[in-house]
């Protein structure tokens, strides 16, 4: 090989190597250096939890925006995320420490089954909150009240757990909360009025989401909860809930008010048009069904059975027999029962 040529290739490969050399020192000097307060909440954290395997990585000789299930904000290199789930040897209450993440603005605690006790009121001063998920758990006690003055919270689901007694009125005040999550609970009572009527969105796109199912809810669905802007999802399935809730079928694409005791006539609902899911099986309704559902082109589940529900069937071949069962008279395809003629 020619000298010169061996000369620029070797100049090559140290020209890269120090370039290389040069980015990981940059890239060294930029990585985010966990705060002091926020590692020493987080080490209390795994010892009120019994330094569970999940949190092997959580230890004083790293940075704390290097371990698992803990985010930092770039700049501040505060914690701003703290999420664990999927440990079956997590054992416990929620710790107290937590509420010393003081930049937290998202907190997950799912899917662990042995996690145990009340919410701590100590999250109350989490006032950056945005997402707070508490679920799959064994916590139990109240919906805690303090949630009203986490004002900056748009996501709640505390679904999944044993948490006993109301839903508190007070979540109607919080103007960014959009997205609801209680269901699978043994909440009892009624839905308070006012959740979402204060609500703040900030584009008009932005929708809003509500399950409340496998509950011991009673008494009717707020006025204003069925008429709520932007209603994407409604869940109440399977609680003790009665009353006219046939408003909601005009925003919301996804209902279901399955297993209750709601009374209403169905053949003057109007759907929204781009709706595709509806269970309001298990029920006592009357009327018939609207023609306009067999032009719902995303309808993807329809299910009235178990109802008073009378009338012909629209023609809807991708519906087998067992969504319209258990009516009052209701005939036609794909019913063995056929249409008497006028």
């Amino acid at each position: 090989m020619d000298v010169k040529l061996l000369l620029l290739l070797l100049l090559s490969v140290l020209l890269l190597s120090a370039a290389s050399m040069a980015k990981d020192d940059d890239e060294q000097q930029q990585k985010v250096q966990c705060h002091e307060d926020d590692e020493a909440a987080l080490l209390a954290i795994d010892d009120a939890l019994g330094n569970p395997y999940n949190l092997a990585s959580w230890t004083r000789n790293t940075s704390c925006c290097d371990w698992y299930d803990v985010d930092c904000d770039q700049d501040s290199g505060r914690v701003v995320s703290l999420s664990v789930f999927q440990d079956t040897n997590l054992t416990g209450a929620i710790p107290d420490a937590i509420a010393n993440l003081t930049h937290l603005r998202t907190l997950l605690l799912h899917h662990l089954p042995s996690l145990s006790g009340p919410i701590p009121d100590s999250l109350a001063a989490l006032t950056d909150l945005t997402h707070l998920t508490i679920s799959w758990t064994a916590v139990s006690g109240p919906v805690p009240s303090f949630l009203a003055n986490l004002t900056s919270l748009t996501m709640l689901d505390l679904s999944f757990n044993s948490l006993t007694g109301l839903i508190p009125p007070s979540l109607a005040a919080l103007t960014n909360l959009s997205a609801i999550n209680l269901s699978r609970n043994r909440l009892s009572g009624p839905i308070p009025p006012g959740l979402f009527s204060n609500l703040q969105l900030q584009d008009d796109d932005d929708e809003v989401y509500l399950r409340l199912s496998h509950n011991n809810l009673s008494g009717s669905v707020p006025a204003d909860l069925l008429a709520a802007a932007n209603l994407a999802l409604v869940d109440l399935s399977r609680n003790a809930l009665t009353g006219d809730a046939s408003a909601v079928f005009r925003r919301a694409r996804y209902v279901d008010l399955s297993r209750n005791g709601f009374v209403f006539n169905m053949s003057g609902v109007e759907f929204a048009e781009e709706t595709y899911y509806v269970d309001v099986s298990h029920n006592a309704i009357r009327g018939g069904i609207p023609a306009q559902v067999a032009n719902l082109t995303n309808l993807q589940t329809f299910n009235v059975s178990y109802n008073k529900m009378c009338g012909a069937v629209p023609a809807m071949p991708r519906f087998d027999a067992y969504c319209y069962q258990h009516n009052k008279c209701l005939c036609g395809a794909p019913l063995a029962t056929a249409c008497r003629r006028r």
